[in-house]
């Protein structure tokens, strides 16, 4: 098996401008999540895939829009690309977080696996469930080229998971996936390799 997979997170949304956690909740691609979607669309139509998977989640899917009609691809649905369920912090910030309760804030930048937010979903568990689905989508698609549109935290879970990377070190090592971005992926038969992280879709500005 030989398949290269192109990771994006997801446009920018409300949410994110805000630097709020947004997991399990279905949050709306701002005017500037839309425009990185549409870069993303230009991006695929110059270095076509031959198919494209995401999140159930309506960023994610608004995300992969236009790059399906630039390619005439319908995209795959995948539920355990979905993003970690953040507990007690969903729609609040780190900040906002920490003022509450120092001490659990503290302990989670420490090691966010070992220390999730109150209610949180086990990191290990998604990191698990989304490394089992990125294989299934190569397995899947031998040979090929795969756009993947999913979620930041997700994603760094699991790079790490997939490149042997301690999960603790996922905000360390990923401090972040820029929305829109891509990160290629090549998988081989008992090996995975990072090729590029965060790579945008257009040059920036001069």
């Amino acid at each position: 098996m030989r398949t290269t997979l192109l990771l994006a997170r997801h446009g920018q949304t409300v949410w994110h401008a805000e630097n709020r956690y947004a997991g399990v909740s279905d949050v709306a691609l701002t005017d500037t999540g839309r425009a990185q979607a549409e870069a993303l669309g230009r991006w695929a139509a110059a270095h076509p895939v031959d198919a494209i998977w995401t999140s159930l989640v309506s960023r994610a899917i608004a995300t992969a829009g236009p790059a399906c009609r630039a390619l005439g691809l319908t995209p795959h649905r995948e539920p355990d690309l979905r993003e970690c369920d953040f507990g007690e912090v969903e729609g609040h910030t780190l900040a906002e977080f920490a003022d509450r309760d120092p001490g659990a804030a503290e302990a989670f930048r420490a090691d966010p696996v070992a220390h999730p937010f109150p209610g949180a979903e086990d990191p290990k568990a998604a990191a698990d469930r989304g490394a089992a689905a990125v294989h299934r989508i190569a397995a899947a698609h031998d040979g090929e080229r795969v756009l993947v549109v999913a979620h930041n935290t997700l994603l760094r879970l699991v790079l790490c998971s997939l490149l042997s990377i301690p999960l603790a070190d996922y905000r360390r090592v990923f401090p972040q996936l820029r929305n829109a971005a891509v990160s290629e992926l090549r998988m081989d038969t008992g090996s995975v390799g990072l090729i590029s992280l965060n790579v945008p879709c257009e040059p920036a500005e001069a």
